[in-house]
């Protein structure tokens, strides 16, 4: 694990934005995904600390020297294979020592991966549901707990529209999602009485890495529209963000149409 630090600023922190307090020390899994980093860099510039995990190791150095750089007061980085679940509970512990204390995560880490490949051979499709799925829950399960402990704290968790409703173009990453809605929602109903925020945040098509093989139509939103929405979310003390927002009512109507007109449309 390394360490990035700046010099510390004369500058008074400007803390307040909207309902709440900007979080301070935050813990980000998947911190080299495009809309990770692009909120992250929202909170440098007030002195906000990390603790950074991802899977490639140089990308993790330049995204945490970039937080430097903004403005962040300390950034720690390590890398991990998330999908490994009996590391997390020390992960977690050494981003509570280094940052000492946490009041904020975000877990931005998931592969779409290959829906014909997955339906052609289960243990790619299990693999894909174990990411997006099974490792998230892990982390928001010690989070919920420490958090809950400490009467404070937000679980910020990237889901998608896709789990709204299985759908034969990508039904293996939706099932994913779909269950981890779920999950979130049983959390959030034990925890919410402690004080804890538990937000589930369903993008739609956003413009990054992981969608740059797709066709880029109008609905497609940028990483950066995505991240203040984030952010004024959590705030907002939110519990589920559909972002943009004109998502919300083309899933609505998603759902509402009858099964026997669903199965027969390509989508």
């Amino acid at each position: 694990m390394r360490k990035h630090q700046r010099r510390p600023s004369k500058r008074p922190w400007k803390l307040w934005r909207g309902k709440r307090a900007l979080p301070s020390k935050i813990v980000v899994f998947g911190a080299t995904s495009a809309i990770a980093q692009a909120w992250m860099r929202l909170l440098a510039p007030h002195g906000a600390s990390f603790f950074l995990v991802a899977r490639n190791a140089t990308r993790l150095e330049s995204v945490a020297n970039d937080l430097v750089t903004r403005g962040a007061a300390a950034v720690y980085a390590e890398t991990a294979d998330l999908d490994q679940f009996a590391t997390h509970p020390a992960l977690l512990e050494r981003a509570v020592s280094s940052l000492g204390g946490i009041d904020c995560a975000l877990i931005a880490h998931g592969v779409l991966g290959d829906q014909t490949a997955g339906e052609k051979d289960f243990t790619l499709a299990a693999a894909r549901l174990l990411t997006n799925f099974l490792s998230a829950a892990s982390l928001v399960t010690w989070l919920a707990n420490y958090f809950a402990a400490q009467y404070s704290g937000t679980i910020a968790v990237i889901s998608s529209v896709a789990g709204d409703r299985g759908r034969k173009s990508n039904y293996i990453y939706g099932s994913g999602k779909a269950g981890l809605n779920a999950f979130l929602d049983g959390v959030r109903n034990r925890v919410d009485r402690d004080g804890v925020q538990v937000l589930t945040i369903r993008p739609g098509s956003i413009s990054t890495p992981m969608t740059a093989h797709l066709p880029q139509g109008p609905l497609f939103a940028s990483p950066e529209t995505v991240a203040r929405d984030i952010l004024k979310a959590i705030q907002s003390r939110r519990d589920v963000l559909y972002t943009p927002w004109y998502w919300r009512g083309i899933m609505a109507i998603i759902r509402m149409i009858p099964e026997w007109k669903f199965k027969r449309m390509d989508l």
